[in-house]
């Protein structure tokens, strides 16, 4: 026998009755490296093959399941996926698992075993098939973002604001872009200087502009300030800089981190910018834990949803998780970035390196300041620019291509934003031209390595394995049928700046993600009033194309007729142009 257990995986991701934290014995099976001509390989059934996916082993097993006990059936195993469908059961039991969710195999049995079950099923963890598929589709994905035309976009570079080329070999900061939007009045010279006294060399660069009123969104890491309390006269004139290109008297630095977790960085080199030495600024904790704390959290509610959810201590359960605490104060956080930018003052917002929580509040503060974030297109550009460009590590938090399972470096953070994003949807229901979906499929492909978008820690990293000449962009995927993930009920609003409740009263689990595999729940189906609205929508299509139709047909009947009452059809399209 053996034991594959998922853990620390998506939380979602999987088909039913399988959950990724799932323990599920599987039997009689062997090693994925064994020689494939001695296999006699079924079909395999119900499942459409990837381009570039290839069948690895099949056996008949037994799969503990946690919902319908032991279940006989087939496993077939490829370089994407394990797929298991029962053969001895009315009710159909499937799983079909990207090998990428997967991060933990354990076997049980050993040399002393005996019998047809004496050894268990080994699988390589994290796969990247991205490297692998041969997926093929008419937009290239990775060509959604362009970085100097995103800040065009922004009217930049403007008179404040200039956009420096001195990281285009990665030389001044090995996780930051190549394209980078620094103060006017600052010459490369400063920025090595100011690189020297930032952790990872992460100076404030700017993220997004105000074109009203020239404030501006500047992320960077933590000051090397240390035990001793060591200032840089070049780093705090930068950040003076900063302030000035707007005018305003003072500079907030919002600091993501607990301040007691910001004091004890000192005793490793970090720190945060003292009053004494950044007099024309006011710094702002937080209060944001750090990667440790929030993969505890998931944990947590991993334990409450799955295999059983409690209903009579549901409540005080999910309370003790603090999952939806977390959400709040990484929600807070952003409401507290974007009022501060809409009143006018520019920010500087950091946590200790500069990619997990910053980019959290970063990207959230301008979802709620730019509509066009808000579009399916411009969410795109969102994630690929303060996510993917900016240098969030995809491949530490996630795990992909890394075996270890227990690496500390673990953490849903890229989860718990698209978590916000989520809770920002439900308050805000015709503010999104995007819906539920696209925030789900982004999940379930940030854990499936089936694109290449996700993979790495950083632009250099993807630069030097060619991710974008060797794999396929999600962003291919969602664009070749963008109808799937359209918000029926968007209404555009482009000057509207968005301030969701940040309050434990407004915020829910998002349960048809974290339990939506789970066979015992009741999952909520598409609400009546948006499935009317859909059936409206493909009506409404039905007429303007019948409309064109009967236009073609009558003003090819006036083309060809010379009578003198010619004039009738007129009248009769008229009458059909009238706004439906």
């Amino acid at each position: 026998m053996s034991l594959v257990e998922v853990e620390e995986a998506n939380p979602a991701m999987a088909s039913a009755p399988i959950a990724p934290y799932n323990s599920s014995p599987l039997g009689n099976s062997s090693s994925p490296n064994a020689s494939r001509e001695s296999l006699k390989m079924e079909p395999l059934a119900d499942v459409a093959m990837l381009p570039g996916e290839e069948r690895v082993i099949d056996k008949d097993i037994i799969y503990i399941c946690p919902f319908n006990a032991a279940v006989k059936g087939k496993v077939f195993i490829t370089n994407y996926r394990l797929y298991f469908k029962n053969t001895d059961s009315e009710t159909p039991v499937t799983l079909d698992v990207p090998l990428g969710v997967i991060s933990r195999v354990e076997k049980m049995g050993g040399a002393s075993s005996r019998g047809e079950n004496s050894y268990g099923l080994e699988i390589t963890c994290k796969q990247l098939f991205a490297f692998l598929s041969q997926e093929k589709y008419e937009e290239n994905g990775w060509n959604v973002y362009e970085a100097m035309e995103e800040y065009r976009r922004q009217v930049l570079p403007n008179s404040e604001w200039r956009v420096t080329f001195i990281n285009k070999n990665y030389e001044l900061c090995d996780t930051y872009p190549t394209i980078l939007v620094v103060p006017y009045k600052a010459t490369d010279e400063d920025l090595r200087r100011v690189a020297a006294f930032r952790s990872r060399c992460r100076i404030p660069v700017l993220s997004w502009f105000h074109k009203e009123n020239h404030a501006v969104i500047m992320r960077c890491s933590q000051p090397l300030v240390g035990m001793s309390g060591k200032r840089n006269k070049d780093d705090e004139r930068y950040l003076d800089l900063i302030r000035e290109a707007n005018g305003t008297t003072k500079l907030t630095i919002y600091d993501a981190r607990p301040n007691v977790n910001a004091v004890a960085n000192k005793a490793t080199g970090g720190g945060y910018e003292g009053d004494d030495a950044y007099q024309n600024a006011e710094l702002v904790f937080l209060d944001i834990h750090n990667i440790h704390v929030m993969r505890e959290s998931l944990k947590k509610l991993k334990d409450i949803v799955y295999p059983n959810v409690e209903e009579s201590h549901w409540l005080s359960s999910l309370e003790s998780t603090h999952w939806l605490e977390h959400i709040k104060l990484v929600l807070s956080g952003a409401i507290q970035v974007a009022d501060k930018v809409s009143s006018g003052s520019s920010v500087v917002v950091h946590c200790s390196d500069g990619w997990d929580r910053t980019a959290q509040l970063t990207s959230l503060a301008m979802l709620m300041l730019d509509s066009y974030y808000r579009t399916l297109r411009g969410f795109q550009v969102l994630l690929e620019k303060e996510w993917i460009s900016f240098g969030h590590k995809f491949a530490s938090r996630i795990g992909h291509g890394d075996k270890n399972h227990a690496d500390q470096d673990r953490s849903p953070i890229f989860l718990q934003f698209i978590d916000c994003v989520w809770q920002m949807t439900k308050q805000f229901p015709t503010a999104f031209e995007f819906n539920e979906r696209l925030l789900v499929v982004i999940l379930d492909h940030l854990y499936s390595c089936r694109f290449g978008t996700f993979l790495y820690n950083c632009e250099s990293a993807r630069e030097s394995n060619n991710v974008r000449g060797k794999t396929v962009s999600l962003w291919s995927f969602v664009n070749s049928d963008t109808s799937l993930y359209i918000n029926p009920f968007f209404t555009p609003e482009s000057s509207r700046v968005l301030y969701p409740v940040a309050s434990m009263r407004h915020l829910e689990l998002w349960v048809t993600y974290y339990i939506r595999w789970n066979p015992r729940i009741l999952h909520q189906q598409q609400s009546p009033v948006e499935q009317r609205y859909k059936e409206l929508l493909a009506l409404r299509d039905q007429y303007l194309k019948k409309l064109e139709e009967l236009q073609l047909s009558d003003s090819t009947h006036l083309t060809n007729s010379s009578t003198p009452n010619a004039a009738t059809p007129n009248q009769h399209i008229t009458h059909l142009q009238t706004p439906f």
